[in-house]
Protein backbone atom coordinates (compact mmCIF):
# COMPACT_ATOMS: atom_id res chain seq x y z
CA UNK A 1 0.00 0.00 0.00
CA UNK A 2 0.85 3.45 -0.77
CA UNK A 3 2.57 5.73 2.01
CA UNK A 4 1.01 9.54 3.04
CA UNK A 5 2.64 12.03 1.17
CA UNK A 6 4.56 14.24 3.17
CA UNK A 7 1.84 16.79 5.21
CA UNK A 8 3.63 19.93 4.02
CA UNK A 9 5.97 18.57 1.08
CA UNK A 10 4.37 20.80 -1.92
CA UNK A 11 4.43 24.32 0.12
CA UNK A 12 7.77 23.81 1.09
CA UNK A 13 9.35 22.74 -2.25
CA UNK A 14 7.37 25.77 -3.60
CA UNK A 15 9.37 28.07 -1.47
CA UNK A 16 12.60 26.72 -2.05
CA UNK A 17 12.07 26.49 -5.42
CA UNK A 18 11.71 30.21 -5.46
CA UNK A 19 14.73 30.94 -3.23
CA UNK A 20 17.23 29.09 -5.42
CA UNK A 21 16.46 30.10 -8.51
CA UNK A 22 15.56 33.74 -7.87
CA UNK A 23 16.99 35.09 -4.36
CA UNK A 24 20.26 32.79 -3.84
CA UNK A 25 21.21 31.77 -7.12
CA UNK A 26 24.55 33.20 -7.43
CA UNK A 27 25.14 32.99 -3.99
CA UNK A 28 24.72 29.23 -4.62
CA UNK A 29 26.64 29.51 -7.59
CA UNK A 30 29.44 30.74 -6.08
CA UNK A 31 29.37 28.16 -2.86
CA UNK A 32 29.92 25.29 -4.98
CA UNK A 33 32.41 26.67 -7.06
CA UNK A 34 36.51 27.32 -6.12
CA UNK A 35 35.06 31.37 -6.64
CA UNK A 36 36.50 33.57 -3.67
CA UNK A 37 33.94 33.53 -1.00
CA UNK A 38 33.84 35.71 2.69
CA UNK A 39 35.13 33.72 5.99
CA UNK A 40 31.58 32.83 7.08
CA UNK A 41 30.29 31.13 3.52
CA UNK A 42 33.78 29.20 3.90
CA UNK A 43 32.92 27.53 6.43
CA UNK A 44 29.86 26.36 4.76
CA UNK A 45 31.70 25.27 1.93
CA UNK A 46 34.10 23.18 3.74
CA UNK A 47 31.19 21.33 5.39
CA UNK A 48 29.36 21.12 2.78
CA UNK A 49 32.40 19.40 0.92
CA UNK A 50 33.25 17.19 4.27
CA UNK A 51 29.48 15.57 3.91
CA UNK A 52 29.41 15.01 0.47
CA UNK A 53 32.51 13.12 0.92
CA UNK A 54 30.90 11.55 4.02
CA UNK A 55 27.93 10.53 2.05
CA UNK A 56 30.09 8.66 -0.75
CA UNK A 57 31.79 6.92 1.42
CA UNK A 58 28.75 4.96 2.73
CA UNK A 59 27.87 4.03 -0.71
CA UNK A 60 29.72 1.45 -2.54
CA UNK A 61 33.01 2.21 -4.89
CA UNK A 62 31.85 0.37 -7.26
CA UNK A 63 28.81 1.76 -8.71
CA UNK A 64 28.73 0.56 -12.27
CA UNK A 65 25.40 -0.54 -13.18
CA UNK A 66 24.34 0.56 -10.19
CA UNK A 67 21.11 3.07 -10.61
CA UNK A 68 21.61 6.12 -8.11
CA UNK A 69 19.26 9.05 -7.29
CA UNK A 70 20.69 12.05 -6.10
CA UNK A 71 17.55 14.02 -4.47
CA UNK A 72 18.17 17.53 -4.02
CA UNK A 73 21.32 17.43 -6.91
CA UNK A 74 21.75 21.28 -6.54
CA UNK A 75 25.07 22.12 -9.07
CA UNK A 76 25.95 18.65 -9.16
CA UNK A 77 28.81 17.61 -7.29
CA UNK A 78 28.10 14.78 -5.57
CA UNK A 79 26.14 13.39 -9.33
CA UNK A 80 29.43 13.73 -11.25
CA UNK A 81 31.60 12.12 -8.25
CA UNK A 82 28.81 9.22 -8.58
CA UNK A 83 28.99 8.74 -11.50
CA UNK A 84 32.76 9.33 -12.30
CA UNK A 85 32.47 5.59 -10.36
CA UNK A 86 30.05 3.96 -12.68
CA UNK A 87 27.13 4.73 -11.25
CA UNK A 88 23.55 5.83 -13.74
CA UNK A 89 22.84 8.80 -11.84
CA UNK A 90 19.58 10.68 -12.10
CA UNK A 91 20.28 13.92 -11.04
CA UNK A 92 16.79 15.81 -9.51
CA UNK A 93 16.70 19.11 -8.31
CA UNK A 94 13.62 21.64 -7.52
CA UNK A 95 15.37 24.77 -8.86
CA UNK A 96 15.85 24.56 -12.60
CA UNK A 97 18.48 27.38 -12.41
CA UNK A 98 21.00 25.05 -10.55
CA UNK A 99 20.26 22.27 -12.59
CA UNK A 100 20.85 24.21 -15.59
CA UNK A 101 24.24 24.93 -13.66
CA UNK A 102 24.90 21.17 -12.81
CA UNK A 103 24.88 20.33 -16.97
CA UNK A 104 27.12 23.41 -17.86
CA UNK A 105 29.67 21.77 -15.10
CA UNK A 106 29.16 18.17 -15.96
CA UNK A 107 32.72 17.21 -17.18
CA UNK A 108 33.11 15.70 -21.00
CA UNK A 109 34.19 12.75 -19.52
CA UNK A 110 32.92 10.86 -16.86
CA UNK A 111 34.43 7.51 -17.50
CA UNK A 112 31.69 4.18 -17.53
CA UNK A 113 28.99 6.74 -15.92
CA UNK A 114 26.12 8.58 -16.93
CA UNK A 115 23.97 11.63 -15.52
CA UNK A 116 20.22 12.20 -16.52
CA UNK A 117 19.46 16.07 -15.12
CA UNK A 118 15.89 16.69 -14.31
CA UNK A 119 14.34 20.22 -12.88
CA UNK A 120 11.15 18.93 -10.91
CA UNK A 121 9.85 16.53 -7.63
CA UNK A 122 12.04 14.51 -6.16
CA UNK A 123 9.40 12.09 -5.58
CA UNK A 124 8.47 12.16 -8.89
CA UNK A 125 7.74 8.26 -9.31
CA UNK A 126 8.07 8.71 -13.41
CA UNK A 127 12.04 8.37 -12.34
CA UNK A 128 11.72 4.90 -11.55
CA UNK A 129 13.90 2.81 -9.42
CA UNK A 130 16.88 3.19 -7.81
CA UNK A 131 19.44 1.08 -6.15
CA UNK A 132 20.46 3.94 -4.07
CA UNK A 133 18.86 7.37 -3.19
CA UNK A 134 21.10 10.19 -1.73
CA UNK A 135 19.12 13.38 0.05
CA UNK A 136 22.20 15.99 0.79
CA UNK A 137 20.86 18.69 2.88
CA UNK A 138 17.20 18.17 0.82
CA UNK A 139 15.28 17.81 4.27
CA UNK A 140 16.77 20.38 6.35
CA UNK A 141 13.86 22.45 6.04
CA UNK A 142 11.07 19.82 6.80
CA UNK A 143 10.05 18.59 10.57
CA UNK A 144 10.12 14.99 11.44
CA UNK A 145 7.32 14.21 10.27
CA UNK A 146 7.50 15.45 6.79
CA UNK A 147 11.08 14.16 6.68
CA UNK A 148 9.77 10.67 7.33
CA UNK A 149 7.01 10.42 5.08
CA UNK A 150 9.51 11.48 2.25
CA UNK A 151 11.86 8.79 2.84
CA UNK A 152 9.32 6.45 3.14
CA UNK A 153 8.25 7.33 -0.40
CA UNK A 154 10.94 6.94 -1.39
CA UNK A 155 11.39 3.82 -0.23
CA UNK A 156 8.98 2.54 -2.44
CA UNK A 157 11.62 2.77 -5.12
CA UNK A 158 14.91 2.28 -3.81
CA UNK A 159 16.70 -1.27 -3.53
CA UNK A 160 19.43 -1.24 -1.37
CA UNK A 161 20.07 2.11 0.93
CA UNK A 162 19.06 5.84 1.87
CA UNK A 163 21.69 8.27 2.93
CA UNK A 164 20.34 11.40 4.11
CA UNK A 165 21.06 14.81 6.17
CA UNK A 166 19.08 16.76 8.58
CA UNK A 167 20.03 19.42 10.33
CA UNK A 168 20.54 18.20 14.51
CA UNK A 169 18.66 19.33 17.37
CA UNK A 170 21.32 21.67 19.25
CA UNK A 171 21.41 24.46 21.19
CA UNK A 172 23.27 26.61 18.76
CA UNK A 173 21.11 25.45 15.96
CA UNK A 174 17.94 25.88 18.08
CA UNK A 175 19.16 29.58 19.16
CA UNK A 176 20.09 30.40 15.27
CA UNK A 177 16.73 29.14 14.41
CA UNK A 178 15.26 31.78 16.87
CA UNK A 179 17.15 34.78 15.60
CA UNK A 180 17.39 33.91 11.89
CA UNK A 181 13.52 35.08 12.23
CA UNK A 182 14.76 39.13 12.39
CA UNK A 183 16.34 38.96 9.21
CA UNK A 184 14.60 40.28 6.14
CA UNK A 185 13.19 36.91 4.25
CA UNK A 186 15.15 37.85 1.16
CA UNK A 187 18.51 37.58 2.82
CA UNK A 188 17.68 33.84 4.42
CA UNK A 189 16.64 30.90 2.84
CA UNK A 190 13.57 29.31 4.06
CA UNK A 191 14.31 28.22 7.60
CA UNK A 192 16.20 25.20 8.44
CA UNK A 193 14.82 22.81 11.16
CA UNK A 194 16.28 21.20 13.80
CA UNK A 195 15.39 17.65 14.51
CA UNK A 196 16.01 16.03 17.34
CA UNK A 197 18.27 12.26 16.25
CA UNK A 198 15.78 10.19 19.28
CA UNK A 199 12.91 11.72 17.79
CA UNK A 200 13.61 10.89 14.52
CA UNK A 201 15.14 7.34 14.81
CA UNK A 202 11.31 6.52 16.80
CA UNK A 203 9.93 7.89 13.81
CA UNK A 204 12.16 5.94 11.42
CA UNK A 205 10.96 2.80 13.20
CA UNK A 206 7.50 3.45 11.31
CA UNK A 207 9.38 2.53 7.97
CA UNK A 208 8.86 -0.83 7.39
CA UNK A 209 11.40 -3.19 5.87
CA UNK A 210 14.19 -0.70 6.67
CA UNK A 211 16.52 0.43 9.51
CA UNK A 212 18.57 3.46 10.61
CA UNK A 213 22.20 2.40 10.77
CA UNK A 214 25.25 4.76 10.71
CA UNK A 215 25.09 7.98 11.14
CA UNK A 216 28.04 10.93 11.37
CA UNK A 217 27.66 14.90 12.49
CA UNK A 218 29.20 17.01 10.44
CA UNK A 219 30.21 20.56 12.02
CA UNK A 220 32.26 23.43 10.01
CA UNK A 221 32.02 26.83 11.44
CA UNK A 222 28.23 27.80 10.27
CA UNK A 223 27.51 24.31 8.86
CA UNK A 224 25.88 21.89 10.99
CA UNK A 225 24.12 18.81 9.47
CA UNK A 226 23.74 15.22 10.19
CA UNK A 227 24.17 12.44 8.09
CA UNK A 228 22.05 9.18 8.84
CA UNK A 229 21.67 5.65 6.60
CA UNK A 230 18.87 3.78 5.77
CA UNK A 231 18.83 0.00 4.74
CA UNK A 232 17.08 -2.32 3.33
CA UNK A 233 16.53 -5.38 5.67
Amino acid sequence: MATQAPTNYDAQREKLAEYFDRTARKAWIDLTSDAKVSGIRATVRAGRERMRETLLSWLPEDLRRTRVLDAGCGTGALSVAAACRGAEVTGVDVAAGLVDIARERTPSFIGHGRIDWHAGDMLDPAFGEFEHVVLMDSLIHYPAEDIVATLAKLSERCGRSIVFTFAPHTAALGAMHKIGKIFPRSDRSPAIIPVAEAELRQRLASISGWQARRTERVSSGFYTSQAMELVKL
